[in-house]
């Protein structure tokens, strides 16, 4: 059995799916690792370390996809790789079924096998294999970073003689994986944070990580039964718009991160909403490549209005490139593990699987 992944294309993506300390778990079950010439250079490993773990490296990127039982990728390859697929081979990957439904329903009806990460059962089993998970919690730690990088003011409070700076005021819109990681990295950095969400059971998680819930006026629980968000109510968004235009006039800096599986993101700061904020303000928006939680993010730009800064991220992994590859690449390695039937050494697509039988596309 034959495990094959080609680079991505690094204008867009310069994580990878198969990383040198994973190769060992590979090959202890029997496969065999095929990797495209400089695979992972850009991250700055070599070729040669991986073919002293046991890895073949080819120059022929056709052939690592013909010849491969199964093919791991962060996304659907262009049209001119994955048509080589074939037949009975495994595509697994962040296949975004919601934006790809016709490329994958072709290569469906080639009967290859599709598998998608992101929908992967909110189970206590396919914790070690949850890759919205893992890269978000990367995602929510970096957003910090990069928005108090913008803000041209000091985080922490400081105490001096000559007076006293206060403690930059963070909101973080969305309390997931994401947003919990913003919360704890803007406290550990001094500031003093708020959050909301329209998940009620969200308000524990702030709470116990020192920040301060904002709660909408009669609200519920919006929460489907997977544990993510789903649509708001209009009289829920009428109530929250209010409560954050007065919230965000005393807001230094925004971290947006609601997003709704398979949906746009929902518009949550508007554009008069912007304009009552201070002068200097920033608001990094990590839902841009699915429209935006705010009216005027754009994808990898910053506009300014009225001296505030929105930041449109389009993959925020791409500047932590090296840790969101290790976490994705054992992510990607526990459910293969799961996926192969090691007695006989095989493939077993056993629908009565939760975690195959949700991630399939059909």
């Amino acid at each position: 059995m034959r495990i094959g992944s080609v680079l991505e294309n690094q204008e867009i993506e310069k994580r990878i799916s198969i990383t040198p300390d994973i190769i060992k778990k590979y090959t202890s079950l029997g496969f065999e690792i095929f990797l495209s010439e400089n695979y992972g250079h850009h991250l700055g490993i070599s070729d040669d370390e991986y073919s002293k773990l046991g890895a073949k490296i080819s120059k022929d990127e056709n052939e690592i996809l013909n010849s491969s039982n199964i093919i791991v990728q962060l996304g659907i390859p262009p049209e001119d790789k994955s048509s080589l697929i074939k037949e009975n081979q495994t595509l697994i990957g962040i296949l975004n079924p919601y934006e790809n439904k016709d490329k994958l329903e072709s290569l469906a009806k080639k009967k290859i096998n599709l598998f998608s990460l992101e929908l992967l059962p909110r189970i206590t089993r396919a914790q070690s294999m949850d890759i919205l998970s893992s890269q978000a919690n990367l995602a929510g730690y970096k957003a910090v970073i990069e928005s108090f990088a913008n803000f041209e003011k000091a985080i922490p409070m400081m105490m001096t003689a000559a007076g006293t700076i206060p403690a930059a005021k963070v909101l973080v819109v969305g309390a997931g994986v994401a947003g919990l990681q913003a919360i704890a990295t803007a406290k550990r950095m001094g500031a003093i944070v708020f959050a909301t969400d329209v998940r009620m059971a969200s308000k524990e998680q702030v709470e116990s990580l020192g920040g301060k819930f904002l709660t909408v006026e009669g609200s519920e629980n919006l929460e489907t039964e997977g544990g993510y968000a789903k649509e708001a109510s209009e009289d829920f968004k009428n109530k929250q718009e209010q409560l954050l235009s007065e919230t965000l006039k005393k807001i230094d800096i925004v971290i947006c991160t609601a997003l709704i599986p398979g949906k746009k993101a929902p518009l949550i700061i508007k554009d008069n909403m912007i304009d009552n904020m201070q002068a200097g303000s920033v608001i990094y928006d990590l839902a841009a490549i699915q429209g935006g939680n705010t009216a005027l993010t754009e994808v990898n730009k910053i506009i300014e209005k009225n001296g505030v800064k929105i930041m449109g991220e389009g993959n925020i992994l791409n500047k932590l490139p090296i840790s969101a590859s290790s976490l994705y690449a054992k992510n990607v390695f526990n459910f293969v593990d799961n996926l192969f039937d090691k007695k006989n050494k095989k493939i077993n697509i056993n629908l009565e699987d939760e975690i195959i039988e949700k991630t399939l596309i059909k």
